[in-house]
């Protein structure tokens, strides 16, 4: 498996900046930098991209509702140039909560949205005039005197699209059209039908097999000294994992939650919604079990994470997005490389 992490672009500059620059060392092969309510992601990816010179860096993601396919595309062009061809795309639709409440677009149709993002994105890519006639956009804008155009701009490298989806129909979507799937709430024990079903079936319409898309799969890691420290690392990350299930997107629109729901907690997590939807966050906490918090993370002592390690790679996981747990730089630092040893080691 090839290793990889995702960064928040609006944290700490300066320590989120030295951790990439330290992960890269470390032998990291990717690092994604997310975007979604913070800071925007390629202003970050470009000021990483001049402080290392190995690692492939990728949108993780870039919000297909909140640019114009073609600022999209000019963007990767530009990142992956000055970076040398290390730049990843990764686009995803959001939610309703970011695309209508902060950035006031509507979040209809997502899926027919990220299918002409993609195309025109292509067509960018290619370097011909841009001339496209969707559901969703139009190049030129019919009705006016704008005649189609080509970027002054080329890409010098190849650039993979990712994208981040969860629905069925989205991962046909991205088995049909992407290069990589960046996915997340993932339980190996239930991913053939939560996921990989649907991803098959978008790969063999367009012709491919599961070697043509790059499975990447993220999740914490953190390392227990014994029983007693895991039980205490359990607790404290069933709040969150509550708020994923029951307070993401909106109150009608939780991909997450419907996530867990396919992978065999349907009732449990419909009740967790419920709860944290009606101001009870502590009560949602409370409904998390142990083996959901141990399903959807890489936590554990070493040779839990070790075995853990090997399951996802059996079920079909080729990049591991490590999120290392830890109070200082260090901490994190050190979780991530001997993360990284492991997942070496099991290859």
């Amino acid at each position: 498996m090839r290793t990889a992490t995702t960064v928040e672009a609006s944290s700490g500059w300066r320590e989120v900046s030295d951790f990439v620059v330290e992960a890269e060392k470390l032998g990291l092969d990717v690092c994604f930098v997310a975007e979604a309510w913070g800071s925007d992601g390629p202003s970050a990816l470009g000021y990483y991209a001049a402080r290392t010179e190995r690692i492939l860096l990728g949108s993780g993601i870039i919000q297909v509702g909140t640019r114009t396919p073609v600022a999209i595309a000019q963007t990767a062009i530009t990142l992956s140039n000055l970076s040398e061809g290390r730049f990843l795309l990764g686009l995803g639709a959001s939610g309703p909560q970011v695309i209508e409440g902060l950035h006031g677009v509507p979040f209809a149709r997502p899926l027919a949205r990220t299918r002409e993002t993609v195309e025109i994105i292509q067509r960018v890519l290619d370097g011909g005039k841009i001339q496209y006639q969707g559901d969703i956009f139009q190049i030129p804008l019919p009705g006016g005197e704008a005649k189609p155009m080509r970027l002054s701009a080329r890409p010098q490298h190849e650039i993979p699209i990712y994208l981040a989806t969860l629905s069925p129909a989205m991962l046909r979507l991205t088995g049909e059209i992407a290069n990589g799937w960046l996915g997340t709430s993932f339980v190996p024990e239930g991913a053939a039908d939560a996921y990989f079903k649907h991803l098959d079936d978008g790969l063999a319409k367009a012709g491919r097999t599961r070697e043509d898309l790059d499975i990447c799969q993220g999740a914490e890691v953190a390392f227990a000294q014994d029983e007693d420290a895991l039980k205490v690392m359990i607790a404290g990350r069933k709040k969150e994992l509550a708020f994923s299930i029951g307070g993401m997107g909106s109150a009608s629109t939780n991909y997450y939650n419907q996530a867990y729901s396919r992978q065999g907690w349907a009732d449990v997590a419909a009740e967790i919604r419920e709860r944290w939807q009606a101001g009870d966050r502590d009560g949602a906490a409370a409904l998390v079990t142990d083996e959901m918090v141990l399903g959807t993370t890489l936590i554990g002592t070493e040779p839990m994470v070790r075995e853990r390690l090997r399951v996802w790679r059996d079920a079909g996981v080729d990049t591991v997005r490590l999120y290392p747990a830890g109070e200082t730089l260090d901490d994190r630092l050190a979780t991530l490389a001997r993360a990284i040893e492991i997942a070496e080691e099991i290859e």
